[in-house]
């Protein structure tokens, strides 16, 4: 009887609403006029158009929906779009040219202290912040395209923004040319999903005191200093690739005091570095193929009880790299093609311990401008001895079971 009387409830509101349309062939013309003649559970479809309307606020739970992918124009005064209640739907519009501010952060779509909202199939182009996400819980931005143009950090916000949230779904957005293409800050619980993130003038990723948050099938491509983790526990990493992530403090993936976390399955193809992990305790890097980097990873020595274990070491300049003697990690079950050992017993585990760690790697690390002898004999010659009689490389910084083949991630 209760779930009936739900039911029944349900119905009768979806019988109650109704569609107001606005648009230039409608007798409503202007997007605010349409918001203010709506109530809980209707729909306001808005034709194609040119709104110039100022700062537009949705504070009913409607659903707001662009036929014809009008344009809302902030014309660079205003914020756009402002979301003050919960259950709302943004779906087809254009938005572009927010104000621009760096204390208020005005920004194409912002949603403050909402649930449920679901923001998809929109274009967000030249604005301060893309989309942002204040205080919010259990929203959606899915399929969302996001562009724009400044050259500056203090002159660009972020693409995604999320601060102090939860359970928030970021699904199969391209982002482009933004600060930080998605930026999580107290975000906890949350997924993001398919998304491309290329071109962002710092990061294609940044995210600081947010765990427990999954992170499956992206790409980040092309951005300053690729992705940045900070601070973070429980985190999950899952089939994404870093790509081209190049420049002085550039890496693919940046982990720094993080805990507890898991780098799985994950292309680092052609960044400076492919992992840069500072301050890292029981983190696993499993199954990850790291290619053409500069370095593969650089492990520092402050990091302790992390594994790395069946990962590709391919075409690297350096496989690993670290600025200390203290190695308190683990190595076992990796393929690094510049190892050199044999196999007699045919298990597909090498029979000499392999040594990732050279000594011109170490050399590098406390002397960057050796990196100037790079290929040269006496360097190859260095390397070869220390292979031979350790002496500055440490003992324990060993892969006992390296593969003799690379894994067929």
């Amino acid at each position: 009887m209760k779930y009936f009387l739900i039911i029944l409830l349900l119905f009768s509101f979806s019988l109650n609403a109704t569609t107001i349309h606005v648009g230039k062939n409608y007798p409503i013309k202007s997007v605010k006029e349409g918001i203010a003649l709506t109530k809980d559970g209707d729909t306001l479809m808005v034709h194609g158009g040119w709104y110039k309307e100022g700062n537009i606020i949705i504070d009913k739970k409607i659903v707001f929906i662009g036929k014809g992918l009008p344009v809302l124009d902030g014309e660079k005064k205003h914020e756009v779009l402002s979301i003050k209640s919960d259950s709302v739907v943004v779906d087809g519009f254009k938005v572009i040219k927010s104000a621009y501010a760096t204390i208020t952060d005005p920004c194409g779509i912002k949603v403050y202290n909402a649930k449920y909202v679901i923001i998809q199939n929109n274009v967000l182009d030249d604005n301060f912040f893309g989309i942002y996400l204040q205080n919010c819980q259990k929203c959606t931005i899915k399929n969302n395209r996001l562009k724009a143009y400044g050259k500056e950090e203090q002159q660009l916000g972020n693409g995604i923004h999320c601060w102090k949230s939860n359970d928030i779904l970021i699904i199969a957005n391209r982002i482009d040319g933004h600060r930080d293409g998605i930026y999580f800050e107290f975000v906890f619980d949350s997924l993001i999903w398919r998304n491309i993130s290329t071109n962002n003038v710092r990061y294609g990723l940044h995210f600081m005191f947010s765990h427990s948050d999954t992170y499956i099938t992206n790409i980040f491509r092309n951005n300053g200093a690729g992705v940045s983790v900070m601070y973070t526990k429980g985190v999950k990493m899952f089939n994404n690739t870093f790509e081209q992530n190049w420049g002085d403090s550039a890496y693919g993936l940046l982990l720094k005091d993080i805990s507890d976390s898991y780098i799985f399955n994950n292309k680092f193809i052609s960044n400076t570095s492919g992992i840069y992990l500072e301050g890292g305790s029981r983190n696993k890097i499993e199954k990850n193929q790291f290619i053409s980097n500069g370095w593969g990873m650089k492990i520092q020595a402050n990091c302790m009880d992390n594994e790395i274990v069946n990962n590709n070491f391919l075409k690297n300049t350096f496989d690993i790299s670290t600025n200390g003697s203290l190695v308190l990690n683990t190595f076992n079950n990796n393929y690094w093609d510049k190892y050199e050992g044999y196999d007699l017993n045919r298990d597909g585990v090498g029979d000499v311990p392999y040594h990732p760690l050279s000594l011109f790697a170490v050399l590098v690390e406390s002397n960057p401008s050796t990196m100037l002898l790079y290929r040269s004999f006496m360097i190859t010659l260095l390397d070869k001895s220390e292979k031979v009689l350790p002496s500055i490389t440490p003992d324990n910084f060993v892969d006992n079971k390296p593969l003799m083949k690379p894994l067929p991630l």
